[in-house]
């Protein structure tokens, strides 16, 4: 190891908590960029997306996990293995609860989780949504929760305002073991291209569509083709589990898909930098969720559901 090596740290933290708690828009105000799906829907986040980010000589590469919830079905399954898979592979664990919400059955789960798994990454505990409640309910939540578990640290946060978050970010970046970076300096994502391009599709239609559906439906990149003007091609295949959603995706006249598509390659665009030429298909495979391929396509292990 080199000497600029010692000098640098380099580590995974791990995201974890309640669906919707706020995980995927802390990793994009960590990150300083959209790197993952962010909506007002529940257990939107499937896959254990990492977002790379600098603090100093730090590079500190965060997993968003999906939200930690009751399983019910194999796609359930498989990502709340995911969630704790990715916790397991960390040097630091996060764990965030929502001010408003406080000490759910739901977060004396997880801890109760934590407490199972022994000699493990040392976890800090992050307070967020904090502008939605008063002082004196963050100072009672805060005691009661370290009363629940040794927290290394308690940090109180606003992920999408960002109070709090460079001190969280910080104090993550001291606690990386020393070493060489994962990854170039400039990158901010370990996903492929097309991965990350899936999952902002499926966040505009999970934005955009209501009720069970986005559960039901997933996004792949089919085609991906570099164009000598710099541009992008990107085929995507929408698979809805029955032909009900078809035309629920399409809307009428197509409206719908139209609307979605436009609002994806706008993201996307803006994401690489470069123009995106976006076209999607809608397909009804009725057993998608019970393909193996699908998962992989998901990032996650289709073995995990069993």
């Amino acid at each position: 190891m080199t000497e600029a090596e010692q000098k640098t740290r380099a580590g995974f933290v791990a995201l974890i908590g309640e669906p919707n708690a706020g995980k995927s828009t802390l990793l994009n105000r960590m990150v300083g960029a959209k790197v993952s799906i962010v909506t007002h829907k529940v257990q939107t986040t499937r896959a254990r997306i990492r977002g790379i980010a600098m603090e100093g000589s730090a590079q500190i590469v965060f997993v968003d996990t999906p939200g930690l919830f009751r399983p019910r079905r194999r796609l359930d399954r498989a990502m709340v293995a995911a969630a704790w898979g990715g916790a397991a592979d960390a040097d630091v664990v996060v764990l965030l609860v929502e001010a408003h919400r406080g000490l759910t059955d739901g977060v004396r789960g997880i801890i109760e989780r934590l407490k199972e798994r022994g000699d493990g990454p040392q976890v800090a505990l992050a307070i967020n949504k904090i502008d939605r409640v008063k002082a004196e309910v963050l100072l009672a939540l805060s005691a009661r929760l370290n009363e629940e578990f040794p927290f290394a640290r308690t940090f109180m946060i606003s992920a999408e305002r960002g109070y709090g978050c460079d001190d969280l970010k910080r104090w993550l970046a001291e606690q990386l073991p020393e070493g060489a970076w994962f990854y170039p300096e400039d990158q901010i994502a370990d996903l492929p291209m097309r991965m990350i391009a899936a999952e902002i599709t499926r966040e505009k239609l999970t934005l955009r569509l209501h009720e069970e559906l986005p559960y039901q439906l997933t996004v792949e990149t089919e085609r991906w083709e570099e164009r000598k003007d710099g541009s992008a091609r990107v085929d995507q295949v929408i698979y809805v589990a029955r032909d009900g959603h078809k035309g629920i995706v399409l809307g009428h006249g197509g409206e719908t898909i139209k609307a979605i598509g436009q609002q994806a390659r706008a993201d996307l665009a803006e994401f690489m930098g470069r123009p995106v030429h976006l076209f999607l298909q809608v397909k009804v495979r009725p057993n998608w969720l019970e393909e193996s391929e699908r998962y992989s396509e998901m990032g996650l292990d289709f073995k995990d559901g069993d």
